[in-house]
């Protein structure tokens, strides 16, 4: 097996004069190294960690929390921080806490803020990786709430990052979507970015169009068949340009999206069929 490439695609001479210093330094420069972890992940069995629902039903005031650190919170297990070594023009270094870019670094984050936060999980928020959402009814019951976590945060030594986290707004970005007492919407900067895709013209573009909108799939209406002509130029040996057909649901699909389409939450103080699937748009 080959050996990693440098960590430096420069050397540090050519941004960093060593012998030249200002004589005022008005700006921090913040050098982060790019690190090829790929060789372990090729030894890595990769473990997946399952999106949170958001069903925060009839909720008006909501927060956000956006931890400090993220996988540098997490020790690297003694003895193993070997695997993590890497080059620089001064030796070679290995990391003490889980650095970014590990194939199971985000799973094994989420699991220990799984046992941290168990009770009462998704009741009045949820959790994923280090951004914290947190949902009620009324400023009487958020003030309980927000406290509630906050004690769980320093309760473990877990420090928020102050100017990335959100207090009392009525709708946030999470996960790539907007969260109201709405429902669940697109973000318009998304909504731009379907209206301005061009249509495919091979398959590695068709794929690139289809897994975005497949990322937003449950928002549209019978969308499997919004897309059959589309997923048709997926098979093998498939010629493009597309077709006129496939064409017509390709603008079909990015109309659609224009709509902004609001997904409702499920009325859960209402009897439910045990039975019957269901989805509100």
């Amino acid at each position: 097996m080959d050996l990693p490439p440098s960590s430096y695609h420069d050397s540090l001479e050519e941004f960093w004069n060593e012998e030249e210093e200002p004589e005022e330094v008005e700006t921090v420069m913040k050098v982060v190294p790019s690190v090829y972890h790929q060789y372990l992940d090729v030894f890595s069995k990769a473990k997946a960690e399952k999106l949170p629902p958001h069903h925060a039903c009839d909720h008006h005031i909501e927060l956000e929390i956006y931890l400090c650190g993220a996988y540098n919170l997490l020790r690297i297990k003694e003895g193993h921080e070997h695997l993590t070594a890497f080059r620089t023009k001064y030796g070679s270094y290995e990391y003490l806490v889980i650095p970014f870019g590990l194939t199971n670094a985000p799973s094994s984050f989420q699991n220990p803020f799984n046992d941290i936060f168990y009770d009462p999980f998704d009741i009045y928020f949820v959790v994923y990786l280090d951004d914290i959402m947190v949902f009620s009814k009324s400023e009487e019951e958020h003030v309980i709430h927000v406290s509630s976590v906050l004690s769980k945060l320093r309760a473990n030594n877990i420090f928020a990052k102050a100017s990335k986290c959100l207090l009392d707004v009525s709708s946030v970005e999470y996960l790539g979507y907007i969260v109201s007492s709405e429902g669940l919407n697109m973000d318009q900067e998304k909504v731009q970015q379907i209206l301005n895709w061009k249509p495919p013209r091979n398959l590695k573009a068709l794929q690139s169009f289809l897994g975005f909108a497949n990322f937003h799939r449950h928002l549209i209406k019978n969308y499997s068949k919004k897309i059959s002509s589309l997923t048709s130029f997926l098979k093998k040996d498939s010629c493009f340009p597309l077709n006129d057909e496939a064409l017509n649901q390709f603008h079909q699909l990015k109309e659609a999206f224009t709509i902004t389409p609001i997904l409702l939450y499920p009325p859960l103080w209402r009897p439910m069929h045990p039975i019957m699937p269901w989805v509100l748009y």
